[in-house]
């Protein structure tokens, strides 16, 4: 998938939706200097384009019980089963990303669990069973932070 040219109003919408998600139209508008019809129209674009994937809440795993993250490098036994794994993976509600990646692992996920308990009885019971020869897992201490994607400069592209 290629990208796609922005301009300013596209860069300046872009960097205040991913401040805050929930800022209202009108007020992008008013920051911009355009209409809110204007605002509706590029986001609609943004959107069929897609640059914009949507906008969601987002959970503190904490609050609600899962004091674990852990990163897990998976290797696969039979490697041609890639597909059957990775439809395995989204059937365990735990795993929350799942990356195709290039070095030593076939994959790498990102787990939630409710304690190291909890984990292993991941690992063991809906993990295991995928067909995974081994798996090599990171705990995450805490999340140190987190951010968007940089927007590109328009200015300074066009140099």
């Amino acid at each position: 998938m290629g990208h796609h040219q922005l301009d300013s109003l596209d860069e300046a919408i872009l960097k205040l939706i991913a401040d805050n998600a929930r800022i209202p139209f009108l007020e992008v508008a008013r920051s911009c200097g355009v209409s809110g019809a204007a605002i509706h129209q590029r986001i609609q674009k943004l959107y069929n384009l897609g640059i914009l994937k949507g906008s969601e809440f987002v959970i503190d795993p904490e609050s609600v019980g899962y004091e674990t993250c852990a990163y897990m490098g998976l290797y696969l036994k039979h490697p041609e089963e890639f597909e059957a794994v990775f439809e395995g993976l989204k059937q365990i509600p735990e795993v929350v990303e799942c990356h195709y990646t290039t070095g030593q692992y076939d994959m790498f996920i990102k787990v939630y669990a409710k304690n190291n308990h909890h984990l292993l009885s991941i690992i063991h019971d809906k993990l295991q069973p995928l067909g995974l020869s081994r798996s090599e897992t990171i705990i995450s201490f805490h999340e140190a932070f987190r951010r968007q994607m940089p927007i590109p400069n328009v200015a300074s592209d066009d140099e």
